[in-house]
């Protein structure tokens, strides 16, 4: 009885999927600046390509 008593009470496992709901949660947020960054950036080479010409 004692043994399932512990394994109830054992969160180690919880803990180690909400930091990994974290960390996915950070990707997501990473992933979305980059790519917001990169497009704005291509424009702004797009801008002074046809400027230089």
């Amino acid at each position: 009885m004692t043994t399932i008593t512990k394994i109830m009470k054992d969160e180690s496992g919880a803990t180690a999927i909400e930091y990994g709901l974290i960390a996915a949660l950070i990707a997501v947020v990473i992933i979305a600046a980059v790519s917001l960054i990169g497009t704005n950036l291509k424009n702004s080479f797009y801008k002074v390509a046809s400027n230089l010409t």
